[in-house]
Parts: C-alpha cells; sequence; structure tokens
C-alpha cells in the first residue's frame, strides 16, 4: 500500500513540473486512480456492514452518501492539481449550494426528514404504520417519501418531512396488536349467557392469540343497550381477518343463543 501510494506521489510531481500538460495528466491519472480506490473503498465497506447484518434499510443511504462525499472531495482535490483555486472554488459550490437551498426548502425538509428515519428507525420496510391520517404497511423508504400500501391495496406516497414531524403509530413493532369490537345488548338479556358465546368466538378462532389471554366485559352500560367489549390479540398481519370475522361470528352467536342486539330507542311518558 505504501509503494502505491509513494508511486502516486511521485507520478503526481512528476507530471505536475511539466506544465500545464503535465497538471492535467498528473490530474487525470490522479482522478482515475482515486475513481477507482473510492469504488473499491465503497464495496469492502458493503461487505462490513453484510458481515454484521446491518439493516437494509439505512445500507444503501450510507454507502450512497460514503460515496458522494469521498468522489467530491477527490474532484476538488483534482481542481487544485489543474491549478484552479480550490478555496474560491469551494466558496462558489457554497454559495450555489446555498441559493439551491433556498429555492427547495421542502425537498430538503424531506431529505433531512428521511435521514432522520434511517437513523433512528421509528419503522422499517414491512411494518404496519398509521401517520399523516393514512393507515398501511411500509413498502419502501426513500431518501424524499416513504411508501405505503393501504388495505384497500393502494399505493400511498408520503413526504419524510411531514412524516419525521408527525405521530407516528407502530402497530407491528411489538409483534402483536389487540383487536377491540363492541357488541351492544339488551338490558333484559342473559348477560353470563352473552359473554359465555362472545368468549367461544374468540377462543375458536385461530388468528386469536391466547396470551395474553382473550377478553369479554361489559365496557359501557348505553341508552339502549349493555355494551360488551370483545378484545383478542393476533398478529399484525391478521388484524383485519380477526376484526371482521369477530363481529361477524359475534352476530351469528348471540342470535344462536337467543341473545337481543337492540335498536336504538326512547321511552317518552305523556303527562296529562
Amino acid at each position: 500500500m505504501d509503494q502505491i501510494l509513494t508511486f502516486i506521489s511521485t507520478s503526481k510531481e512528476f507530471l505536475a513540473s511539466n506544465g500545464l500538460i503535465g497538471k492535467i495528466l498528473a490530474a487525470v491519472l490522479f482522478l482515475i486512480i482515486g475513481w477507482i480506490s473510492i469504488s473499491l473503498l465503497v464495496n469492502l465497506v458493503k461487505k462490513l456492514l453484510e458481515k454484521r447484518s446491518f439493516d437494509k434499510t439505512l445500507e444503501p443511504f450510507i454507502l450512497s452518501l460514503l460515496l458522494w462525499l469521498m468522489r467530491g472531495a477527490l474532484l476538488i482535490s483534482v481542481a487544485g492539481i489543474v491549478g484552479i483555486e480550490t478555496t474560491s472554488f469551494v466558496a462558489v459550490l457554497g454559495a450555489i449550494g446555498f441559493a439551491i437551498g433556498m429555492a427547495m426548502q421542502g425537498s430538503l425538509g424531506n431529505l433531512a426528514g428521511g435521514a432522520l428515519i434511517l437513523i433512528f428507525r421509528p419503522y422499517k420496510v414491512g411494518d404496519l404504520i398509521e401517520t399523516q391520517g393514512k393507515i398501511g404497511v411500509v413498502k419502501e423508504i426513500q431518501i424524499f417519501t416513504t411508501i405505503l400500501l393501504s388495505p384497500e391495496n393502494k399505493t400511498i406516497i408520503l413526504p419524510n418531512g411531514a412524516v419525521s414531524n408527525g405521530d407516528i403509530v407502530n402497530y407491528t413493532v411489538e409483534g402483536l396488536i389487540r383487536v377491540d369490537c363492541s357488541v351492544g345488548i339488551a338490558y333484559g338479556a342473559n348477560l353470563a349467557k352473552a359473554k359465555e358465546a362472545l368468549m367461544q368466538v374468540l377462543v375458536s378462532d385461530p388468528n386469536v392469540l391466547k396470551t395474553p389471554a382473550p377478553f369479554v366485559g361489559v365496557s359501557k352500560l348505553g341508552d339502549s343497550s349493555v355494551n360488551l367489549a370483545v378484545r383478542g390479540y393476533t398478529t399484525p398481519d391478521k388484524y383485519w381477518d380477526v376484526f371482521f370475522r369477530t363481529n361477524e361470528e359475534s352476530k351469528l352467536a348471540l342470535d344462536r343463543v337467543g341473545v337481543e342486539i337492540p335498536f336504538p330507542q326512547m321511552d317518552v311518558n305523556l303527562k296529562k
């Protein structure tokens, strides 16, 4: 490695001492060797990240950032070899960058939001999340946007700036989710029989977990009904299956045991 660096240094000095043509040849040689070296270094970092089972969502962002930072530094160095005043060059780039930044404040905010999401990882690809009033499975996390797939199979594209600054509900991170359903029964109905029938609905569903245990209990004494909370835990990917099945089977189970689900009603007393 030391021999290679010595060769590069000697070649650069030799070529630079032979006027403008020598400087140009030195710059081209330095650019070619530097470009190849950067590619080799990035590939080495990639292999190290893969060996350590680094997060697949974060890996492309890190490698891309490293690649372009090193290439930018290489181009500035090449400009210095040719004879361009790099201090002025950097100042001009800074001014251009500032002007572009002012014109693209929203995009830069999304870029910063994407970096925060990739670093702190409030969610990852495959998670079921709710954010910005939308719910869906994370399909992709890009630098500027997050792409969700909704339960209706719609693609939802959200700006990372708004997502990173807003509320994020991750239904997947704990590995299970509670399904809440509410069923109303008549005040005159047999409460114990109704609870037993609804509990059987939960227990008989293979997608409802045994631990934590399912639960059926009185949640509210309403105007026209006694409202029962029917709750069972499942995995996030089975949420909607359990939700719809529980509602449907609850109605059928109560019909079988003769428990009435009342309509809203009001008693009116007239005084003479």
